[in-house]
């Protein structure tokens, strides 16, 4: 028995899971995660952060800056990046919540890692961390990468971000990603996959019934079915190569197989990982749990592998 899982698991379910059932505040959900990032979140050792802005050209006067954080282990190549985008369900996290993870998955890679500070919801509503994490991709072509060069990943709703971003650098005529990776992604608004209902009571983290007002607070007025807010229903053409790891206990299982099957269906290499009994997203506990480390050095291979980083002298 993995004491270390069990007692985690316990830990979300008693603590986490009842707090977020109940929450109807983004705001308050932004100043837990926040406070709990401090808490329990475990910078890699070596790891080091820079401050970034970023230009974003639609927003409104006087906030066409972005932050964001630049997050490294060691001495990566400096020629490859990752673009990561947080989990929060696109109303919660920032850098700072995650600057951790991609901390840890940029040291796996051997590369760097941004993580931009993209616009929540229900101030900013879908499309704008979109809109957001485009920029972050133009200001990364701009600097002198090449689309081959960078690597899109996310978490949760950062992961759904992260493929919901290759349809819309599609749409732009703008370079594809060298890949892409989803941890327990979320990718179909419509709320009608059967997981949310056969895994509600195995999900540790995330309740089944606040799963609809968490899709009105992003999308707005638009269509769950518009494909880059439910990139699990887009029409894919030759998407770059993803590796998605969801758990067989949450409520996004199906998320994952039905983005995996998309991509596959579109001419897409895909590497779909389930792993049993973890929490939603566990990969963010990363220098706590075991199984955290695993997924993370596997990502970084995958990353390292398609972005062909050069190892360390």
């Amino acid at each position: 028995m993995d004491l270390r899982l069990t007692f985690l698991n316990l830990w979300l379910r008693l603590t986490v899971k009842p707090v977020l059932r109940r929450l109807n505040d983004p705001k308050r959900m932004r100043a837990l995660l926040e406070r709990d990032a401090k808490r329990f979140f475990a910078i890699p050792d070596g790891a080091t952060f820079a401050d970034e802005t970023i230009p974003v050209d639609d927003r409104p006067p006087g906030t066409a800056q972005m932050p964001a954080v630049w997050a490294s282990v060691g001495t990566p190549d400096r020629r490859k990046v990752i673009l990561y985008l947080h989990g929060g369900a696109y109303i919660a996290g920032s850098p700072r919540t995650h600057r951790h993870l991609a901390a840890a998955l940029a040291g796996a890679a051997g590369a760097r890692a941004i993580v931009p500070d993209y616009r929540l919801a229900p101030e900013d509503p879908f499309p704008a961390g979109l809109e957001d994490a485009v920029a972050t991709y133009r200001h990364l072509l701009e600097a002198g990468y090449q689309g081959a060069d960078i690597a899109l990943a996310g978490d949760s709703a950062g992961g759904g971000l992260a493929f919901a971003t290759v349809l819309a650098l599609e749409q732009r005529d703008l370079p594809a990603p060298g890949c892409v990776v989803g941890f327990s992604p979320w990718a179909d608004m419509t709320g009608q996959a059967d997981s949310i209902r056969r895994n509600a009571s195995r999900d540790v983290i995330l309740p089944a019934n606040r799963m609809d007002a968490a899709v009105q607070f992003y999308l707005g007025q638009a269509g769950r079915e518009t494909p880059t807010a439910s990139p699990a229903l887009a029409e894919w053409r030759s998407p770059p190569p993803a590796l998605i790891m969801a758990s067989d206990a949450e409520i996004l299982l199906d998320d994952a197989k039905m983005l995996a099957d998309g991509l596959r269906r579109g001419g897409g290499d895909v590497h779909l990982e389930i792993w049993p009994g973890l929490p939603h997203a566990w990969q963010i506990f990363c220098g706590r749990l075991g199984q955290a480390d695993a997924a993370i050095e596997g990502a970084g291979k995958f990353i390292a592998r398609h972005l062909g980083v050069m190892p360390e002298a």
